[in-house]
């Protein structure tokens, strides 16, 4: 063990920890520790890679390289596991100091030499785990904000367990699972004797940037009944953290204990990486509740965006928030916080400092913030749009169509597939469906020819050779040849009656009626026609008279002819509608 840190750009960060936490570096992997009561301890090792750093196409590497890292472990009594997040992976541990000691031996162990014979029923591990895995009310917000990358990727399935190979994974944890990518915690007065944390020399990743599928904010999309849900992101301050507690009160009072519209009304507030963080409001409501809910969560936050939040909101949020620090072995309890921020590159405060920045937090600040939070907002709700309240509908559909081979739905004649050079699209009478072959995500195959390409952007479309006309195999290798390798998935074969067939259509006229609806327009058709026939007849006979008077009246000959157009027009009509019916 050594105390040499100049390995890394850490130490004007740890510098601020001085006197409340040590530190140090074990086998060169950076160590906060902290004592705290108790017989037992608990230590934790986090390593910068995640979720956010995949691909779609690879999705659950991550998760994998943990597993793996875990398996030799086997059945135990100690208290452990581990844990996969967008920017992090966390191993953690509470027990006696030999029993923490052989559970980060194992771990580095596991994972300078992964048992690659568990792979594949890893992967079936984890697909089952996904399977049970409820997605909840927000689980397509990060989808929508960043598309099928990055911090997008939660929103998506782990489609790298059907066709990783033990290559890549062992190359991920080669590179990403390294001394120089990793900080150690532990709650301990010192450092254990016996750790054998070796493992290989590395570089440390900073959090990946974050993509947007979003062309404007504050944006709507629309979603499951009963649920509205807002994410923004702010930049990371201690006044932001303080008005998600506002928010979140604001919501409950609004929504629940005022209106009687909702149970559960908050807001949450989690680091995404160094610079920024996430924002998170929900409420929950009965369908017949749901507008109203929809009105009051926008009200409230125009209510604080203007400014109209008391002095007595803001004192009981930071009397809650101060009140963290009079936690027993705050300093080993602040160890998890400490060590993620250091891994990530945030900024670390020393409760002295937390305590001064959360007392200077105003009214003001938290005005601001709110109208950050509303510019960058994605909200989620059910049935009506939100146009009325200034927000833009996401995009349901891409800007442009491509060019190709045009392949007819065999169940919606306005359903046209197209494969072209630069990529596939569907046209649909909404608009089109675009993925272009160098902005794949993925691409992923079955052995009967059915391929779903998803863009970076988040549309997808699926060529399934039994829906289109005329994709023939020759198309679909042309298509396998267009999508770069990295991109494509491997899926099972699935049983015949699972391959989608066309829907019969029914015979005779497609029409949103039946019969009737045609012996209706003919009746309307006959009785306006008889009524202008008559009404014509009656004018001519009427100009005939007056004609061969030696005084005509020609100002009630005019008159009348003008009462006979508007029968004439509508007739023209309801001809017109009823060949336009007939047509369809």
């Amino acid at each position: 063990m050594t105390t040499d840190l100049h390995e890394h750009d850490d130490r004007a960060d740890l510098a601020a920890l001085a006197g409340l936490v040590s530190h140090t570096t074990t086998q060169h992997i950076p160590t906060l520790y902290a004592p705290a009561s108790g017989n037992e301890i608990t230590a934790g090792l986090f390593f910068r890679v995640g979720r956010a750093d995949e691909t779609l196409a690879t999705a659950g590497l991550t998760h994998l390289v943990e597993h793996l890292a875990l398996h030799r472990l086997g059945l135990s009594d100690l208290h452990y596991n581990g844990a996969t997040a967008n920017a992090y992976t966390l191993f953690h541990v509470t027990g006696s100091e030999d029993e923490v000691v052989k559970y980060l031996n194992s771990v580095c162990a596991g994972l300078r030499d992964l048992p690659m014979e568990r792979l594949e029923t890893e992967k079936e591990i984890l697909r089952t785990e996904a399977a049970g895995r409820a997605g909840g009310p927000q689980h397509q917000m990060p989808l929508w904000r960043y598309g099928a990358q990055g911090y997008g990727l939660s929103s998506y399935n782990e489609l790298g367990t059907w066709s990783l190979t033990p290559d890549q994974v062992r190359h991920w944890a080669e590179t990403r699972f390294t001394r120089d990518n990793a900080v150690l915690w532990i709650t301990s007065d010192q450092v254990p004797d016996g750790l054998d944390l070796t493992l290989p020399q590395g570089t440390r990743f900073p959090a990946p940037a974050a993509t947007s599928a979003l062309p404007t904010t504050p944006a709507f999309i629309s979603g499951d009944d009963g649920h509205v849900v807002l994410t923004s992101v702010l930049r990371r301050s201690t006044a932001a953290s303080v008005f998600a507690d506002v928010l979140g009160r604001a919501l409950f009072q609004d929504l629940r204990q005022e209106g009687g519209y909702s149970y559960s009304a908050e807001a949450d507030y989690a680091q995404r990486d160094a610079d920024f963080a996430t924002l998170t409001a929900y409420a929950d409501s009965l369908p017949q509740k749901q507008d109203a809910v929809v009105g009051g969560f926008v009200d409230t936050l125009a209510r604080l965006r203007a400014g109209r939040i008391e002095q007595s909101e803001l004192d009981s949020v930071r009397t809650k928030l101060l009140k963290v620090y009079d936690t027993p072995d705050l300093a080993a309890a602040a160890l998890p916080s400490y060590a993620l921020s250091l891994l990530l590159g945030h900024r670390i405060l020393t409760p002295e400092q937390h305590r001064a920045e959360l007392n200077a937090v105003t009214t003001d600040d938290l005005r601001e913030v709110a109208r950050e939070t509303w510019d960058n907002a994605l909200l989620q709700v059910p049935g009506r749009g939100l146009d009325w309240a200034g927000l833009t509908l996401a995009p349901q559909h891409s800007q442009a169509a491509l060019t190709g081979t045009r392949h007819q739905s065999l169940e919606d004649d306005e359903v046209t597939l197209v494969i072209g050079a630069e990529g596939v699209s569907l046209l649909t009478p909404r608009g089109p469906v675009t993925v272009r072959y160098d902005a794949c995500a993925a691409m992923t195959t079955r052995p009967d020819g059915a391929r779903t390409l998803t863009g970076h952007d988040g549309f997808s479309v699926t060529v399934e050779p039994t829906l289109y006309r005329g994709v023939t195999p020759e198309r679909i290798a042309a298509l396998d040849a267009a999508v770069p390798a990295q991109a494509a998935v491997r899926m099972p074969a699935r049983e015949p009656d699972r391959i989608p067939q066309p829907r019969k259509r029914t015979s005779g006229p497609r029409s949103s009626g039946n019969g009737r609806s045609t012996v209706g327009w003919t009746i309307a058709l006959w009785l306006v026609g008889l009524l202008a026939a008559v009404w014509g007849l009656l004018c001519g006979i009427i100009t005939a008279d007056e004609a061969s008077a030696t005084a005509p009246e020609w100002d009630a000959v005019v008159g009348i002819w003008i009462l006979e157009l508007p029968l004439a027009f509508a007739t023209w009509k309801v001809f017109a509608a009823r060949r336009q019916r007939r047509r369809i």
